[in-house]
């Protein structure tokens, strides 16, 4: 693709919008898992986290190609980021900070870099893909997509600590953005559909796809919700015996 190219020039507006839209994601993982540290850390914990998302993806744009070749890969993904979304709701915070500090800015930053490594799969897919194998747009789509992450993480964090629902609607999104990615994966094309699904058996594959986001996001809601009443609980408990 020739540089500055009307061809390039679109590609590059494309890879924007999939930054726009993708990152968004990142940005609330980043935001959820350092909402606990104290107010210190949370703005080491948001450029760290995303030093770590941008070379997460770094390394998985260099090796897209081979990362198409896997088998299941979008499964292993989104059941993993669905894990991810239910601990981001589990973890609750009291409001105390005990224990040694830096073991809960790490833990938060694993957090965040194994999230953003499953997430940044359909990120990587689609930047590669808009981009036609010019390696110059991917790095460009790569440096876009840091300040959006930065700013986004901002703003999601400011809003966390003012609505707290946010925290819910957040692991909702996860939940979502998982479940497109199970219903992405190409070995289960037989149930959700693909490319060469027959036309008669397309409603059925939609009715599985729905199915398969409602269940995500109310299991993962209802799990969450299941963790923290316990943990006030038992919370309510400890307080009347002491």
């Amino acid at each position: 693709m020739e540089l500055f190219s009307t061809a390039w020039w679109s590609a590059l507006l494309a890879i924007i919008l999939i930054d726009l839209v993708l990152a968004g994601d990142n940005a609330i993982v980043i935001a959820l898992a350092s909402r606990n540290l104290p107010p210190h850390l949370q703005k080491k914990a948001i450029a760290w986290g995303t030093v770590g998302a941008i070379a997460v993806r770094s390394v998985m744009t260099v090796g897209v190609v081979w990362l198409l070749k896997i088998p299941g890969l979008m499964l292993v993904g989104g059941l993993g980021l669905l894990w991810i979304a239910y601990k981001l709701l589990a973890d609750q915070d009291d409001g105390h900070h005990d224990g040694p500090v830096a073991t809960t800015f790490w833990g938060a930053m694993k957090t965040i870099i194994v999230a953003d490594a499953l997430m940044g799969i359909d990120n990587v897919l689609a930047v590669a893909g808009a981009a036609h194998g010019s390696f110059d747009l991917v790095i460009i789509g790569l440096l876009v997509s840091v300040p959006i992450v930065v700013f986004g993480s901002t703003v999601v964090l400011k809003l966390v600590e003012r609505f707290p629902v946010i925290i819910q609607l957040g692991a909702a999104v996860l939940a979502f953005t998982a479940a497109k990615m199970v219903v992405g994966e190409p070995l289960l094309d037989p149930v959700y559909g693909g490319p060469d699904t027959p036309a008669s058996a397309q409603t059925l594959q939609t009715i599985a796809q729905w199915a398969t986001y409602v269940v995500a996001v109310v299991g993962v809601l209802g799990a969450g919700w299941l963790v923290t009443r316990r943990q006030k609980g038992a919370g309510a408990e400890a307080a009347v015996t002491t």
